[in-house]
């Protein structure tokens, strides 16, 4: 299976070089750094596209090592962004054998794929998998022909038998936020059980949808086919009764041009359920005032979403809390806020970034940090 990926997926021919910027433990380690290179003869770059020393290391390794195509995580390219909007640092490098980016591990917001465009001026596409696939469950196939333009937003066109469902099992109609499932059975390669707990293999990924694989993400399908991967299904805000994807307010934050990277979590509220919260991270070059630059976004989220969306708080940080692979810990980022306890994995980058967000956090509860808008509601 990771062996046909190499050349169907990614458009790889022996000899050519990849690059799957991840931790070698994850399973993009497991399936793109090793075995999947290994088994087509492809060489294979070890090592994150962010860090030491400047945010034009990435560019280095590509024209170093001739990279033909990387695989990361549109976190790790926004903080290239962060680190140098016009990716000045990049430029004095040739890419002459780079000629495909691809993303995947959480929802790519389309001004970071527009970004990515411009910057490393080749296709960029979204793919979309899971550990207990091993390899793209949505993808445009590279080296089946498949386009290399395809719709904003998507992240590809399934090769499982995907659908969406409610919460009552029902299929929904298109461009309509659900569960995402696939119809059993699995084809080959996709994980078969749990290390000596079958039980809860069973009861966690096929009890809920019987008949279906439950992959706990959420998302909707358009009329051609092309998958959107919105959130985690329990990344799902429930705002007074009505669902809206954390994902989706991300994007429509995400678009304002003084944010760099941004995190939107349910915050727990007596009155509507729960409410979104949003933690920031600024462009570094940004001098305008935080309250006006949350009003803008505040704005931009009632425009484009409206006002069942209530977003109305938010807080500035340094750096959002992720773990070594570049994904965004929600779970923990909730908790957090609402005050709960929580559980830092031993998979998160740097500590200290915890400590920082729960200062700015108490902080806010103080009334010295927070910066709350008040909009009235229709």
């Amino acid at each position: 299976m990771l062996n046909w990926t190499i050349s169907a997926v990614y458009g790889l021919k022996p000899g050519e070089v990849c690059w799957a910027a991840s931790d070698l433990g994850w399973v993009v380690g497991h399936s793109y750094i090793c075995y999947g290179p290994l088994l087509h003869g492809t060489p294979t770059v070890f090592g994150k596209p962010v860090g030491m020393p400047d945010a034009g290391a990435c560019f280095c390794v590509l024209a170093e090592h001739e990279v033909a195509a990387l695989f990361t995580s549109p976190t790790a390219i926004r903080a290239i962004r962060q680190q140098d909007p016009e990716a000045a640092l990049g430029k004095q490098y040739s890419l002459k054998r780079f000629r495909m980016l691809f993303v995947a591990g959480e929802n790519c917001d389309v001004d970071t794929l527009e970004w990515s465009k411009k910057v490393f001026k080749v296709p960029v596409l979204d793919h979309w998998w899971q550990t207990e696939s091993g390899s793209a469950i949505t993808t445009s196939c590279i080296g089946l022909g498949n386009s290399t333009t395809p719709p904003p937003g998507q992240a590809g066109k399934p090769g499982y038998n995907v659908m969406i469902l409610d919460e009552n099992n029902e299929t929904v109609k298109t461009r309509t936020l659900g569960n995402i499932v696939v119809k059993l059975p699995l084809p080959p390669g996709s994980f078969s059980g749990l290390w000596e707990n079958q039980e809860t293999f069973q009861k966690l990924y096929f009890q809920k949808f019987p008949g279906y694989y439950d992959t706990m993400d959420a998302g909707y399908m358009d009329e051609d086919g092309y998958l959107y991967v919105l959130s985690r299904a329990d990344d799902v805000i429930s705002i007074a009764g009505h669902r809206i994807s954390a994902g989706t307010i991300e994007e429509c934050v995400l678009f304002h041009h003084a944010v760099a990277d941004c995190a939107v979590v349910g915050q727990e509220d007596a009155l509507k359920g729960h409410v979104p919260f949003a933690l920031c991270v600024l462009r570094e070059d940004i001098k305008t005032e935080e309250g006006k630059i949350l009003e803008e976004i505040i704005e931009s989220v009632r425009n484009n979403i409206g006002p069942v969306a209530a977003f109305q708080k938010g807080v500035f940080v340094k750096q959002l809390l992720k773990t070594r692979s570049g994904k965004i810990l929600r779970s923990a980022l909730s908790a957090l806020v609402s005050g709960k306890p929580f559980q830092i994995t031993p998979t998160i980058e740097d500590a200290n970034v915890f400590k920082h967000i729960e200062e700015v956090l108490k902080k806010e509860s103080m009334g010295n940090r927070l910066v709350k808008v008040s909009v009235t509601e229709i």
